[in-house]
């Protein structure tokens, strides 16, 4: 790998870094491209080429993670999709399905004694959403939120 490749993907990692942490904010390609020096459009093809998917899949993935762990927490539909940053119900409860396979809903009221007796990183690993491509949707996006 060249300098100039690990640069990118250095620059690469501290959007997807900015993602993680910021999920909840409004967040569109050209605030992420501006955090990797790139241009929006050479940012998410580099991204979807590191990562193997786009940054507003990357993005919407973590929310549902985040918005997983607080229904097993007992929050509310409404109140998890508000905290992680969505603001259509709508779309929130569509995607979390297309995600995980289950309504938000059926998630929530499902047994989850088994994760919360885990530690928390382990919990993580073994809750985090797989997308099953046969349920993606998604048809060129413009933004990431």
């Amino acid at each position: 790998m060249t300098p100039e490749e690990l640069a990118n993907l250095a620059h690469l990692r501290r959007a997807r870094d900015l993602i993680d942490r910021e999920y909840a904010r409004p967040l569109d390609v050209p605030t992420l491209a501006r955090r990797a020096l790139m241009s929006p459009g050479h940012f998410s093809r580099r991204f979807r080429a590191a990562y193997g998917e786009t940054p507003y899949t990357y993005l919407m993935t973590r929310r549902i993670e985040r918005a997983m762990a607080l229904l097993r927490g007992g929050m509310s539909v409404t109140d998890a999709c508000m905290a992680v940053g969505c603001t259509s119900l709508g779309s929130f409860s569509s995607r979390f399905t297309e995600i995980t396979g289950e309504t938000p809903s059926a998630y929530r009221s499902r047994e989850h004694r088994a994760q919360t007796a885990m530690p928390a990183c382990v919990a993580m690993v073994h809750t985090r959403p797989m997308r099953d491509p046969s349920r993606i949707q998604e048809a060129g996006r413009g933004s990431a939120a």
